[in-house]
């Protein structure tokens, strides 16, 4: 696997590859992310290779959220990547993707709105300036996203489209662990009593799907939902059932049911199909 940390490197050895499939990431690896280098081989197919990035973000941080509280372990990244088949790792700092000078940020309506943005002014702001940034740098013909943050896949998918950007998007199943649990690289931050309690999140979800499919009226099955997990111990920012593409609040199926809730200090995200 080689390791690019310029502009420069990154473009020789992608033209040096070839069609690439890029895997976005802030690092922190989980079987999730290493699920999606093996979707990206399959994906470029026969000729293509795997690029993989890993930056933490500043743009998509708030001034009231821990940049230096996001876990980073290259070394171990770096591993898991080469392990898993990937060719290329970019690995950029911040002065390589915002270079003194910069002017450009990229804002996307329309999914961004509400949720995850109400939530976190910017940070969708952050998610596209720096994806676009990373699609073009790359010129990667397909990126891979998981779908627990299904917000965000669907800015992507919207920002790639408005801006005519050739990367083709594809959202991947969230992996998750043998309770239920979604992957993420926040999870590390529970304590055991709260890691006990997080499948809850998801069985939530669940039932609310349960509810909906019997005919139950969305209001009464995402009311129950919400009172267990706030019963559980659990901050419930926003449990909602919304249109897929738009991320437009509704009362019909089919539809995508997505939450974010607070369990200590660590903020819990997840959806599912309805």
């Amino acid at each position: 696997m080689r390791i690019a940390r310029d502009l420069p490197t990154l473009r020789a050895e992608a033209e040096r590859l070839g069609p690439l499939a890029l895997v976005p990431t802030m690092g922190a690896l989980h079987a999730g992310h290493v699920s999606l280098v093996a979707a990206a081989r399959r994906a470029v197919g026969p000729g293509g290779a795997v690029a993989a990035s890993i930056f933490v973000n500043p743009l998509q941080f708030g001034p009231n959220e821990d940049l230096s509280r996001y876990p980073r372990d290259e070394a171990g990244d770096l591993a898991a990547l080469e392990a898993a088949g990937c060719d290329l790792a970019w690995l950029p700092g911040v002065e390589a993707m915002y270079p003194p000078g910069r002017a450009t940020t990229i804002e996307v309506e329309g999914p961004s709105a509400g949720w995850e943005g109400a939530a976190r002014p910017g940070h969708f702001r952050g998610v596209a300036t720096v994806c676009a940034k990373l699609f073009l740098q790359t010129g990667a013909r397909v990126a891979l996203f998981g779908e627990k943050d299904w917000q965000q896949l669907q800015v992507v998918r919207r920002m790639v489209a408005d801006l005519d950007i050739p990367t083709r998007i594809i959202g991947c199943p969230t992996v998750r662990e043998a309770d239920g649990l979604a992957m993420s690289s926040r999870n590390r931050f529970l304590a055991p009593a709260e890691r006990a309690l997080a499948p809850r999140v998801h069985a939530a979800l669940q039932e609310a799907a349960r509810g909906l499919a019997a005919g139950q009226p969305a209001a009464a099955a995402l009311g129950d939902a919400r009172a267990g997990l706030g019963g559980a111990g659990f901050v419930v920012d926003y449990l909602a059932l919304v249109e897929p593409e738009t991320l437009r609040e509704t009362a019909m199926l089919p539809g995508r049911l997505i939450v974010a809730a607070r369990l200590g200090s660590v903020r819990l995200l997840d959806n599912i199909a309805a």
